[in-house]
């Protein structure tokens, strides 16, 4: 069962919606992380074994830089979504995407395109 982490800025409905489905997924204000700083949150998901959605950059330079290939980071480079828009665009790439998640990865995910890199980046 693939595990998820949300980040700030993504809606905490989602979280909801992607549970009902009898999907993982945590999202940080629900763990006292919101405040947290992205190294700490990327420790936790790692830690915890989940793979880290969000809209901020900084995960993938952090993650470039860590020589690690955990946890993956999906980032969103679509604002605005809603709670169940956020839910459903995930159900629909995740079959997509699971192997190379569950592998290691950075992934960037646009309105018309996904583009992965593998973990660890050397």
């Amino acid at each position: 069962m693939t595990s998820l982490l949300l980040d700030q800025g993504l809606p905490r409905s989602a979280a909801e919606i992607l549970r009902e489905a009898s999907w993982s997924v945590e999202h940080v204000a629900e763990i006292g992380l919101s405040m947290a700083s992205d190294l700490a949150i990327l420790e936790y998901a790692r830690a915890a074994g989940r793979h880290v959605v969000t809209l901020n950059a900084d995960f993938h330079a952090l993650l470039a830089t860590s020589g690690t290939n955990a946890p993956s980071v999906l980032r969103l480079r679509i604002e605005g979504l809603k709670g169940g828009e956020l839910a459903a665009l995930l159900v629909r790439i995740w079959p997509g995407i699971a192997a190379a998640m569950t592998s290691g990865a950075m992934m960037t995910v646009t309105e018309d395109r996904i583009r992965i890199k593998h973990l660890p980046i050397r």
